[in-house]
């Protein structure tokens, strides 16, 4: 065999393997979240997952990767169709949620029986990856409700508060807060002064009806575990109040996933006044890591209304997304994808509970951030754990400021 047939043969082979790469689906990351009520999480959210994919030309696994949008509303119902659709679809690999925890709460079952991949960057309710599921198909990077009311109550503890009253919003994620953060402040002797519902669509007539109530009760701190919808409804019910009524706020980070901020004074951007828990990164925190400088220059470059670290809005969703993203790319990586979508999802599921390479991240560096739930480890998939969480406050620019 002379030069030139040799030549010929790489050739051909070189051009039969870029159709083979050709041939493959392009598989797709569905973001099934609420592009409506809280949209500034699930943009965020969205925005994350675009820069992880990104950092590797939308590239894993000899794949191209492509995310696909949902808006669910906050629905449960509309959720449930929309995963119903990512069963039917053979190119969905996998499923990122929003801020809201109900859906995923009425929905945990028929993810885990469909062996549908999800991840899971911001929704908080404790038993979302809990359950009595034969199998747990759903993992989270973010705030758990089994730690963050221990996180707000130790907080307000050393700042000498003693007679928290709770007021929850009334759904899964407030009752899961009601556990923890009742447990929590036994296990500081304490006992909270009371405990009040609201419901979604709540008014200011109503919400000003409480914060009076509250403080008749003797409270000295409010506890609040509330979206950003009702978030804004109370910051405006505060601010309608005579000042010396206007208790200070410890808050879940629900008031942050939409224009919350946009609805509070100066007033409310005191730390003394109004704090929520946060996760250990914010852009804004300097000296910033090389891995964060390098994450925002790749943002500002996809995102032309990204010019500072001020305009990623609700960027806990942005942070957790990306880190999610990069430890999902890395199971992925981990095993050889098939095509078949069925397979692979069970593959990447076990690359995800014996991960081997450490994902260097935005909040950390991951080493295996996942295992499998049993009733000895519960925290089987839950990426974070107490020491990444503290609190934070916004800033009179509505920057959202860690305090260490």
């Amino acid at each position: 065999m002379n030069r030139l047939h040799k030549l010929l043969i790489i050739v051909l082979l070189g051009l039969s393997g870029a159709v083979a790469a050709q041939d493959k689906p392009t598989y797709q990351l569905v973001l099934d979240a609420d592009f409506s009520g809280t949209k500034a999480s699930s943009v965020s959210i969205e925005r994350g997952i675009r820069t992880a994919l990104a950092q590797q030309n939308n590239m894993a696994g000899g794949y191209k990767f492509e995310l696909v949008l949902r808006n669910h509303h906050g629905s449960a119902p509309r959720s449930r169709k929309n995963l119903k659709q990512v069963v039917a679809n053979p190119r969905a690999l996998a499923v990122f949620s929003g801020l809201h925890s109900p859906p995923l709460l009425a929905n945990r079952s028929y993810i885990n029986n469909n062996k549908i991949l999800l991840l899971d960057p911001w929704a908080a309710a404790s038993p979302i990856t809990r359950g009595q599921d034969k199998e747990n198909w759903i993992f989270r990077l973010s705030v758990d409700d089994a730690k963050a009311g221990y996180v707000i109550a130790n907080a307000a503890s050393k700042e000498g508060f003693k007679r928290p009253y709770l007021l929850l919003e009334k759904t899964g994620w407030g009752r899961a807060n009601n556990q923890t953060m009742v447990k929590a402040l036994s296990a500081l002797g304490i006992e909270p002064v009371g405990i009040s519902w609201f419901n979604w669509g709540l008014g200011i007539h109503g919400a000003k009806i409480n914060l009076r109530n509250i403080y008749n009760s003797g409270a000295d701190v409010i506890f609040l575990v509330a979206n950003a919808t009702e978030g804004k409804t109370y910051a405006d019910a505060i601010l309608a109040l005579e000042p010396e009524l206007r208790l200070p706020i410890r808050s879940h980070w629900g008031i942050t996933g939409g224009d919350f901020v946009n609805h509070i004074d100066d007033f409310l951007k005191a730390p003394q006044q109004l704090q929520f828990i946060q996760t250990k990164f914010s852009f804004i925190t300097q000296p910033q890591s090389k891995r964060g400088i390098e994450v925002f220059e790749l943002a500002q470059r996809l995102f032309g209304d990204i010019k500072s670290t001020s305009d990623i809005k609700a960027q806990t969703g942005f942070i957790h997304a990306y880190d999610l993203t990069k430890i999902l790319l890395s199971a992925i990586e981990q095993v050889t994808l098939s095509g078949d979508v069925i397979a692979d999802r069970v593959a990447i599921h076990h690359a995800l509970e014996n991960l081997e390479s450490e994902v260097e991240g935005l909040i950390k560096t991951y080493r295996k951030p996942f295992s499998p739930v049993t009733n000895d480890a519960p925290d089987g998939h839950e990426a974070l754990s107490l020491p990444d969480y503290l609190m934070g406050y916004y800033g009179t620019n509505n920057d959202v400021i860690l305090l260490k």
